[in-house]
């Protein structure tokens, strides 16, 4: 996984963002132009998630594409309740700008999102009334794990957050100050008048707070067995009071688990789709809005589709991919990309298996794949296709 993030990247910016207005009004009384306002909303969603798609084959730093998919699993936010793309995409800008900086800017940023408020309820949050979603997930999802808060710091930290509004015909927060309370909170063991930014910096300090986060992107990254003691400290300070994304990051390359064959995740449908579409070449946005229309329902099919997670806690991992019906539509979207690739090396090659383990980088093919692919190497379409559905594409070493 390379680092890189300070340099030009030529991928990316031949891939702006769509540019959305405010969503249109749904709350008018006319069934059809309330119809007609899902619809255009649906719209700039589907075309929010073509476009998020066809960066992360573009962009020539796939490391920030990665760790912005990463964030987004992470805050999990759904456009099913936004229901404001341009909100959504927002909230993508940010977590990008700092997918490999800060965790503290980014937590910052988090709490007060638009995206992130309508999401959790934040406009139901004020003084003498706080709800409290927000304060919950924030603690048991995103910093410090369950176990680590009480109910009583839930609420507490309610109060923190209290006035922070979002609508969706605006572009960002507002912090109204008479729905503050702007009391004195205790939270965590300590006293004050706390805001969002200083619960936020409350909450990050504590001691449970890194082996939490550095665990997370342990589970995404390398294993669903989280790191022994030892490898937890290591990366718990390079990750240090600076909350370094990309110093955590470089540790966890240097740790002998990252680089050990048998350690190994099951690709989420989307990083599957995208290491395909970018091993063999083929841009979504290049292709026909049919096409398109395909792999966003094959994605579907496999249960993941960008902003629409199934809940606050994100996605499922592990073996959750691997059921009948994803593994049906995970061979119709390879069967897509296929069709659209250039394989003429694959064709090219005296030992086809061999050739397309190269292009999709598999480092080897078990004696079971590899008899299964040779019964298909006549037709480099399907060989490519049925390759990228072995155990070995579908499953990262």
């Amino acid at each position: 996984m390379g680092l890189g993030g300070g340099g030009p990247d030529p991928g990316a910016a031949a891939t702006p963002p769509p540019e959305f207005g405010p969503p249109p009004d749904d709350h008018g009384t006319d069934p059809a132009a309330k119809q007609q306002a899902r619809q255009a909303v649906q719209a700039q969603a589907t075309q929010a998630v073509g476009w998020w798609l066809d960066r992360m084959v573009a962009t020539d730093l796939a490391s920030v594409e990665r760790l912005t998919w990463f964030w987004h699993g992470h805050f999990a936010t759904g456009e099913q309740k936004v229901r404001s793309p341009r909100l959504m995409l927002a909230q993508n800008r940010t977590q990008r700008e700092h997918a490999l900086g800060s965790f503290t800017d980014l937590a910052r940023a988090m709490v007060v999102d638009p995206a992130m408020l309508l999401w959790l309820d934040g406009n139901s949050n004020k003084a003498g009334k706080p709800n409290e979603n927000l304060s919950r997930e924030f603690m048991e999802l995103f910093t410090l794990g369950i176990g680590h808060y009480t109910e009583d710091d839930v609420r507490e930290a309610a109060r923190a957050l209290t006035g922070w509004t979002a609508k969706r015909d605006a572009t960002g927060a507002q912090l109204v100050a008479k729905r503050h309370d702007d009391g004195v909170k205790r939270i965590l063991g300590a006293s004050g008048d706390f805001t969002a930014q200083s619960f936020v910096d409350l909450v990050l300090g504590r001691p449970d707070s890194a082996p939490f986060v550095v665990g997370r992107i342990w589970a995404r990254l390398v294993s669903a067995t989280p790191p022994p003691p030892d490898t937890l400290g290591r990366l718990v300070a390079a990750y240090g009071s600076r909350r370094d994304i990309t110093a955590l990051l470089r540790a966890i390359t240097g740790e002998a688990a990252f680089h050990d064959s048998g350690t190994s995740l099951v690709k989420q449908p989307v990083e599957w789709l995208a290491g395909l579409l970018r091993a063999l070449g083929v841009r979504p946005g290049k292709l026909d809005e049919k096409t398109r229309g395909q792999l966003l329902a094959a994605l579907r099919g496999m249960g993941q589709v960008p902003f629409q997670p199934p809940s606050v806690g994100g996605w499922a991992a592990g073996g959750a991919w691997l059921t009948t019906s994803a593994g049906v539509a995970r061979l119709h979207a390879a069967q897509l990309v296929a069709a659209h690739a250039d394989l003429g090396v694959v064709a090219k090659a005296r030992d086809k298996v061999a050739a397309v383990g190269d292009l999709l980088g598999v480092d080897a093919w078990s004696d079971r794949t590899r008899t299964a692919l040779a019964g298909v190497a006549g037709n480099v379409r399907q060989l490519s296709a049925v390759a990228a559905c072995a155990p070995e594409y579908v499953v990262s070493g």
